[in-house]
């Protein structure tokens, strides 16, 4: 049973009205040299669905699900428990959609949602106003450098080495096109933050300074006087978070100075999905909000005096001229949004505070379990759920036999930064509410015996 419906006289007749006498015609401006003259190698032939279903079983049966082994890996994606009535909403038909419309006004629900979306994430963040969501974590922080640049009219960016390595990466693969200019660091295996040498990088060239926070070793750098020095030389500071859970624990960037707060909302309402679709954050001051990339969606009243929801501001280039536009890579992820904020409605802001305190209170317990086993050197005097610990030996084999032995046991530092010999050792731990006493032992006494 082939997939596409279209019969052979289907297809005769599209031919005859194009004017074409082959499928072979619509391709002659392809060299023929880059024409596929049979099977592509290495695939098999079509099969029936069930078939397919039964072999994409089998290769699925081959991952471990997060919830069926003690599980401790983080790192900007994290394991939470999203209740069931998050996944119900979702799937109503009011809401099943992942994108805003082009003609917005027409639909009133999603625009409502994506305001509500907006207030939550300017609240949580600290910040005046929030977009309509973002692709991911990693390039909402590059569409927050290049804002700077737009705003400061400089072009040095100037990174904390506790930024995540892949939001690094993006940026330096997008400054490659941009002319930006990149001052980035490693980290090293210590407690202390690198604030100083940031503070002591900034320049009148400088047009941001980008701060994770926590970083990715979960120390928390001190973002108040790193912006008291950004400030200083009119650059920006942006503040990047990747587990949102950790501002119902410790003060909003927004708060401490932060211009800019652009990070990941998987956290909240989204799961692990195998690394996406994810659904980025991005908010700012009311005075940058003209160079903020992405959608706003606002509330007005209509001829008649009732509430309603218009897109306000849409910087795209499909909505306006190329060379006003500012961004290309900044779409919306609507349905992730719209589960992020059903979990945080939920949650409420006490909520999001007790969940906040069962991270840390979960994460101190396994720190000092851990601290306890031979071999094992915690990093961090300071983190909310997610941890630093030095190994006697190297990181990355000794997290593959744990995995053998039914334990994910972090994220290796030589994974994360691999020609850094002085990180090789590392590793990173996550702790959630989903981690319990049993899973912390099964991880305290699996090291034990890995590092005898």
């Amino acid at each position: 049973m082939r997939y596409l419906p279209l019969t052979p006289t289907d297809r005769a007749d599209m031919l005859r009205v194009i004017g074409a006498d082959s499928i072979d015609d619509l391709f002659v401006d392809v060299p023929e040299s880059a024409r596929l003259d049979g099977p592509v190698p290495g695939l098999p032939n079509h099969a029936s669905e069930l078939a397919v279903e039964r072999h994409l079983s089998k290769l699925a049966a081959k991952n471990v699900a997060a919830g069926s082994v003690p599980f401790f890996l983080g790192c900007g994606a994290y394991r939470h428990h999203v209740p069931a009535s998050v996944d119900h909403l979702i799937q109503r038909g009011e809401y099943l959609t992942a994108y805003t419309p082009y003609q917005p006004e027409i639909a009133q629900g999603t625009l409502q949602m994506l305001f509500e979306f907006q207030s939550q994430v300017a609240r949580l963040l600290g910040c005046d106003v929030a977009n309509a969501s973002m692709y991911d974590g990693s390039t909402a922080c590059w569409e927050a450098v290049t804002m700077a640049r737009r705003v400061t009219r400089k072009a040095k960016a100037v990174f904390s080495a506790g930024v995540h390595p892949h939001y690094v990466s993006v940026a330096t693969t997008m400054a490659k096109f941009t002319g930006d200019v990149l001052d980035v660091e490693q980290p090293e295996l210590v407690a202390e933050t690198d604030d100083d040498r940031v503070i002591a990088k900034i320049d009148a060239d400088t047009s941001c300074v980008v701060v994770q926070y926590p970083d990715i070793l979960g120390r928390i750098p001190d973002l108040k006087r790193i912006a008291e020095a950004a400030h200083a030389v009119k650059a920006l500071l942006i503040a990047v978070v990747t587990e949102p859970v950790a501002l119902g624990a410790i003060e909003a960037p927004g708060n401490l100075g932060a211009d800019i707060v652009v990070g990941e909302g998987q956290s909240l309402g989204v799961g692990l999905q195998f690394g996406g679709p994810y659904v980025g954050l991005f908010a700012c001051s009311d005075k940058l909000v003209r160079q903020m990339p992405g959608r706003l969606c606002g509330e007005t009243v209509d001829a008649e005096g009732k509430r309603g929801f218009v897109l306000t501001l849409s910087t795209r280039e499909q909505h306006i001229r190329r060379e006003k536009a500012t961004s290309n890579i900044c779409t919306n992820s609507g349905l992730c949004a719209l589960a992020f904020s059903i979990h945080l409605t939920l949650l409420g802001e006490k909520g999001l505070r007790q969940l906040a305190s069962v991270n840390h209170a979960r994460a101190c317990a396994a720190a000092d379990r851990l601290a306890q086993v031979p071999g094992v050197e915690l990093v961090n005097t300071s983190f909310f759920n997610e941890f630093t610990v030095k190994l006697s030996k190297e990181a990355r084999p000794v997290v593959r036999e744990l995995a053998d032995r039914g334990v994910l046991a972090g994220v290796s530092l030589g994974r994360l930064y691999p020609n850094e010999e002085a990180l090789a050792n590392g590793l990173v731990v996550a702790v959630t509410e989903t981690v319990t006493d049993e899973d912390i032992e099964a991880l305290a006494t699996a090291l034990e015996e890995v590092l005898a």
